[in-house]
């Protein structure tokens, strides 16, 4: 991997973990309440983590006691061991994110901690992991073929219905985000929720019985009437929000004409090279701009620009 693209990845939100995971087939596993003020705990307060502040970094990791401040914690999930120190993960309330006072804590939004960079690369990603698995369990009380209640299994990484015996296992949603490319222009949209300027790659997610390929062809040409011919997979990103995996592509138009569908999209338009590194450099004469560092579109963009797509 060249150095350029190296360093690409690296900017990428919520992608490194030194984690040991937990597995479902993995047995028991112990309990937060069992497991010493060694153990670590991501703990999310609605949709906010508390964070504790430190000298250097901030960090997602606390202690048992820290944790116990919230209150009553549900969900609980053994992540799995970082270093042999064993990690878990709980929910409280979101009004418990009072109870963590600044200076020495704070409640941050996922999206707010990756872009301003106050913890390591490392627990991004483990406090998406975190969010993910919470998120699953908060939608799952239930069992979906009969409808009664639910308990957690294997640490959290599984749900199980004592009523009918069936075993229920976290989701991810698979989506494809695609640069498409013809000639040396490539094809850029902008939702209406988007800051003003910006404009990003098309996006969608992948369909029950479709391959990734034909869900970049569909998207595409759903969201702006482009065909596309030819498509590869480059990297991916998790994205917790809530339980997401980017799958980053790059299509060959076989097409240029755009119509828009105005339900999707307020715009998309085909950018030149020179235009989009205009965008990411914060130079472009409009105004436009692309997605943060941290996020793929911006890694599909920036290796476009720069030859490795």
């Amino acid at each position: 991997m060249a150095r350029g693209e190296e360093s690409g990845r690296a900017a990428l939100a919520y992608v490194e973990s030194r984690l040991v995971r937990h597995s479902a087939e993995a047995g028991a596993a112990p309990a937060l309440s069992e497991a010493g003020e060694g153990a670590g705990l991501v703990l999310m307060a609605g949709e906010r983590v508390i964070l504790r502040a430190s000298a250097g970094a901030a960090t997602v990791l606390l202690g048992p006691t820290e944790g116990a401040r919230a209150g009553a914690l549900s969900h609980e999930v053994f992540l799995g061991r970082i270093e042999e120190r064993p990690v878990f993960a709980a929910a409280a309330a979101a009004e418990a994110a009072e109870r963590f006072h600044e200076p020495d804590y704070r409640a941050v939004d996922l999206r707010a901690l990756a872009g301003e960079g106050s913890v390591a690369p490392a627990e991004l990603g483990l406090a998406a992991t975190a969010k993910s698995l919470l998120a699953w369990h908060a939608r799952h009380g239930f069992c979906g073929r009969c409808g009664g209640p639910t308990t957690i299994g294997a640490g959290g990484f599984r749900r199980e219905c004592p009523a009918c015996g069936l075993h229920h296992f976290p989701r991810t949603d698979p989506v494809a985000i695609m640069l498409v490319r013809r000639g040396s222009s490539c094809l850029l949209g902008r939702s209406p929720h988007f800051k003003p300027g910006m404009f990003s790659c098309l996006a969608g997610f992948i369909e029950p019985g479709e391959t990734l390929e034909d869900a970049v062809r569909r998207e595409t040409f759903e969201e702006t009437g482009v065909r596309v011919g030819g498509v590869a997979y480059h990297a991916s990103q998790p994205w917790p929000f809530p339980a997401s995996l980017m799958l980053g592509c790059v299509g060959d138009a076989v097409s240029d004409a755009i119509a828009t569908d105005p339900a999707e999209l307020e715009d998309a338009r085909w950018f030149s090279r020179e235009d989009t590194a205009r965008m990411l450099a914060g130079t472009h004469p409009e105004g436009f701009s692309v997605p943060p560092a941290t996020a793929i579109a911006h890694l599909l963009v920036r290796d476009w620009v720069e030859g490795r797509l």
